[in-house]
């Protein structure tokens, strides 16, 4: 499963390099995958509407398994 995250996240990590930003898998654990943003996304005040509204929606649409994404501090 780790395997496919990472395959989709790489899918969706053009539309924040496009913005300066970038993600970085960090784990999966009982449905939640953590992430850690960076580039311009980290400490951007729209990181939570990228996150929520962006890859944990593309997650949990292509993932049942998926539940949440959250972010991670370095």
């Amino acid at each position: 499963m780790r395997d496919k995250i990472i395959e989709e996240l790489e899918n969706i990590r053009p539309y924040l390099q496009r913005d300066g930003g970038d993600v970085e898998f960090v784990d999966f654990v009982d449905g939640v995958v953590s992430v850690r943003l960076q580039g311009a996304c980290h400490g951007c005040p729209h990181a939570v509407m990228t996150l929520k509204m962006g890859i944990e929606r593309r997650l949990c649409t292509v993932f049942p398994e998926v539940s949440e994404v959250r972010q991670v501090e370095a």
